[in-house]
């Protein structure tokens, strides 16, 4: 049974368009550029409003090339170990400022730095920027001295895609894999043929029509199934261990099922964790709510056994 917080937050979710004076939510046309330029200033603003930074928690901008990104790091920890985080957002939207509260809680519960940046987002960069711009960090890490054993992937939405995508890619060119890999509600299908875009269509917080919008913006002409895009499509052998956790009512539920019944298939160790009731990346809500409190919890207890 879900607890009376988790009833609350998603009842305020679910109708914040009446505490805008409005009966209904706006409906908008996402194929439009001006209503994704819209997006980005309200996740802005959003993660504004979020909260603040934990205490003992340092911020350094560094600049990768041409990415612009940032060391989220516990006060005298050294970077011999990090998170590589990969913001989400549809593939459209998301930056550094807008996530950094979400990968600040990563931080504070694991004691250990992480690294956010910021790829090329559609529809102004089509696939495959995003990708490269996450390879480009990756090699960055390595050429920093890491070892690719105290490196983990995590991300959420479409950046959990992304962590999924890159580590084909990865494999792929025979560079050295991560470590492990966290995904919070992870976009695995662009071509958007699971049961749950429809069955849990009126159920999800997302807005309607969002996601076959931003698959198009980021693909442009390519083929939405390309494993690289869509890594449920790909070749899944000799990943490294992942951990996904989804909310059990959001569209992108069999994004994250069919993507682990076909990982176990292929030999790869991974867990999946379904939060019933819950909503898309419901983890990074915590402390608002004990569900995802828990989930939060086990997520960096599952990163620092992993290292």
């Amino acid at each position: 049974m879900l607890s009376w917080r988790s009833r609350l937050v998603i009842f305020l979710l679910k109708n914040r368009h009446i505490f805008q004076f409005r009966l209904r939510p706006t409906q908008i046309d996402w194929t439009k550029t001006e209503s994704i330029l819209q997006f980005r200033e309200e996740c802005e603003q959003g993660a504004k409003r979020f909260g603040k930074i934990p205490n003992g928690i340092e911020i350094e901008p560094v600049t990768l090339d041409t990415i612009k990104a940032e060391w989220i790091v516990p006060s005298g920890v050294k970077r011999e170990k990090v998170i590589m985080f990969i913001h989400g957002g549809g593939y459209v939207s998301g930056s550094c400022s807008d996530h950094r509260i979400h990968v600040s809680k990563f931080v504070k519960g694991t004691n250990i730095g992480a690294l956010l940046f910021e790829y090329r987002l559609a529809p102004e960069h089509h696939y495959p920027a995003a990708l490269e711009d996450t390879l480009k960090t990756y090699r960055w890490l390595l050429d920093q001295g890491l070892r690719p054993s105290n490196i983990v992937f995590a991300g959420d939405s479409a950046g959990g895609g992304l962590c999924l995508a890159a580590l084909l890619a990865i494999r792929d060119q025979s560079l050295p894999l991560p470590q492990a890999v966290v995904a919070l509600s992870p976009w695995t299908d662009l071509r958007c043929t699971g049961k749950s875009y429809e069955k849990n269509a009126r159920k999800c917080l997302s807005p309607n029509g969002t996601w076959t919008a931003f698959s198009k913006h980021y693909c442009g002409d390519r083929d939405p199934g390309l494993p690289w895009i869509s890594p449920l499509y790909g070749d899944l052998h000799d990943l490294p261990p992942v951990l996904i956790y989804v909310g059990g009512n959001e569209i992108l539920l069999d994004d994250s099922i069919n993507f682990v019944r076909k990982a176990k298939d292929a030999g790869v160790d991974i867990t999946l964790k379904i939060g019933e009731g819950m909503f898309h990346c419901y983890p990074v809500c915590a402390p608002l709510f004990p569900e995802a409190t828990k989930a939060m919890e086990e997520i960096c207890a599952y990163i620092k056994n992993v290292f």
